[in-house]
């Protein structure tokens, strides 16, 4: 791991009133890095992106829906998505196996609404190191090329953190059962040596909600 790295996150973490987290892979899908307290929670809507290529790789012909998914992060949009993969289980089943041909043969796809008024793929259990590992990856997975191309088009309220430095990024957010509010975004960066996986997370009080991890403070090069 470089030091630069460990340092200009150590600079951020402690600027940031949340609990931090932030995971580094290569193109191989090695974990190159892993910072900070926060390491897994819900996917919130960063599932949405191999969820829009589960629905092309079903054949869907909803183009649109598929670009209001990533590129507005459009809620509805995106389950009327995962309702075209059949029931609930059926979807999970196809979204997971997209995570599994990037490598992440653990993660499993929630197929239950848990709670009321939200998603049930976002309530997925994702963990940094992996959604890292997967976003180092995604460039060599079938049907991923047109969802990356959204990725790197995302709608002017979806380009903070890495999205706003012009990468390929989606982002998430939503609240906790405590009071907790969570944020988080995955993207691919490019650097000297090809490109890595990156994944942020920020997880703080609801009534600071506000907060971004803002990670154009942290220099990336290997």
């Amino acid at each position: 791991m470089q030091h630069r790295v460990r340092t200009d996150f150590e600079r951020l973490s402690g600027a940031v009133p949340a609990t931090v987290g932030v995971a580094i892979a290569s193109a191989g899908g090695t974990s190159l890095a892993s910072l900070g307290a926060w390491s897994t929670g819900a996917a919130w809507s960063t599932i949405k992106v191999p969820l829009a290529i589960a629905t092309v790789r079903a054949g869907s012909d909803s183009a649109e829906l598929v670009s209001k998914t990533i590129s507005q992060s459009d809620n509805a949009a995106a389950e009327t998505l995962w309702s075209q993969l059949g029931d609930p289980a059926a979807a999970a089943k196809q979204v997971q196996a997209v995570i599994h041909d990037a490598g992440d043969t653990t993660t499993v796809v929630e197929s239950r609404r848990l709670r009321p008024g939200y998603t049930a793929f976002g309530q997925t259990q994702w963990p940094l190191v992996r959604q890292a590992q997967f976003a180092a990856r995604l460039a060599g997975v079938p049907d991923a090329s047109g969802i990356i191309d959204l990725m790197r088009n995302l709608a002017p309220g979806q380009r903070w953190g890495l999205a706003a430095k012009g990468y390929a990024a989606k982002g998430g957010w939503g609240p906790g059962r405590h009071g907790e509010y969570l944020v988080r975004q995955f993207a691919i960066v490019p650097t000297a040596s090809l490109h890595v996986g990156v994944a942020l997370a920020a997880e703080a009080h609801e009534d600071r909600k506000s907060t971004r991890l803002n990670s154009s403070h942290i220099t990336i090069s290997y």
